[in-house]
């Protein structure tokens, strides 16, 4: 996960909405066993051939929502034979695994400008396996339809010092909401970004945000994170688009726009 200083973000912010707290914040704990990870094994780890990964969640039998900066190295995009994605991985054993077969992201997110107001509210990806998983093997988690719900939010992922089982944190809180952005109270490190934000107003989770990286808002630390229906969609538009006709270099487009970009490497466990 990603760290800015505050001051930088707070001038792209403003102070933001607050959002009332009405439960506790509870404690990240590791979800140490295959069983006790059942239930989160859509959410898996996005692996590099270089050693680095992050966080990543299959919401469709074939396509992984991660983070954009985890399929970046500088200003390039990591060639999708170099990633392989490995579903509810715990120590060593993994529900599925899966080599990538394409990634997309929006050309609004600039991989040169940090964490930007704009690049966190754009900061997502879709990889699409080059095998699906069946949905009775693995069922997928939906992205959640409407705008930010009411109510405490879950976060599932992988993270340094963390990186052989998932962990989840059941309750913490949104704290701030402005524009397509939010801040939360959430227990996060590097890793974690892309990891899945839940909420559990309907029942099994749905994911109402991705983990961008970490900062300070209304002068207090949080995990930064964005509103996810508008750009998923996109996402999965421009990849239905790209799919009949794959590029050696990954094509990457705005909504009805037509600019390109390239593939390279994957960005450090550093950096993600």
């Amino acid at each position: 996960m990603r760290h800015i200083a505050g001051a930088a973000l707070m001038v792209a912010l403003g102070t933001g909405a607050a959002v009332a707290q009405g439960n506790a914040t509870s404690n990240l704990r590791s979800l140490d066993t295959e069983n006790e990870a059942m239930v989160w094994q859509a959410v898996g780890r996005l692996d590099s051939a270089m050693g680095s990964y992050c966080t990543g969640t299959l919401i469709s039998p074939d396509l992984v929502l991660t983070a954009a900066h985890c399929v970046f190295a500088g200003s390039d995009l990591v060639k999708p034979s170099d990633l392989t994605f490995q579903a509810g991985l715990t120590h060593g054993t993994a529900a599925a695994k899966r080599p990538i077969s394409q990634i997309e992201v929006l050309n609004l997110y600039d991989p040169a400008d940090g964490m930007s107001a704009e690049n966190v509210r754009t900061d997502v990806a879709l990889v699409r396996l080059a095998e699906r998983i069946p949905t009775h093997e693995l069922d997928p988690f939906p992205v959640y339809a409407g705008q930010l719900p009411k109510g405490p939010v879950s976060v599932v992922s992988y993270g340094k010092g963390r990186s052989e089982a998932l962990s989840r944190q059941d309750q913490c809180q949104v704290v701030h909401a402005h524009s397509g952005l939010v801040g939360l109270d959430c227990d996060l490190t590097f890793g974690s970004s892309g990891a899945p934000v839940f909420t559990h107003l309907n029942g099994r989770g749905q994911i109402v945000a991705l983990i961008s990286g970490g900062g300070s808002w209304g002068g207090k630390d949080v995990a930064l994170g964005m509103i996810l229906p508008e750009v998923v969609g996109a996402l999965k538009r421009q990849m239905r688009a790209n799919k009949a006709a794959p590029r050696a270099r990954v094509k990457r487009l705005t909504v009805g726009g037509n600019k390109g970009g390239t593939g390279a490497k994957f960005v450090t466990a550093k950096g993600s």
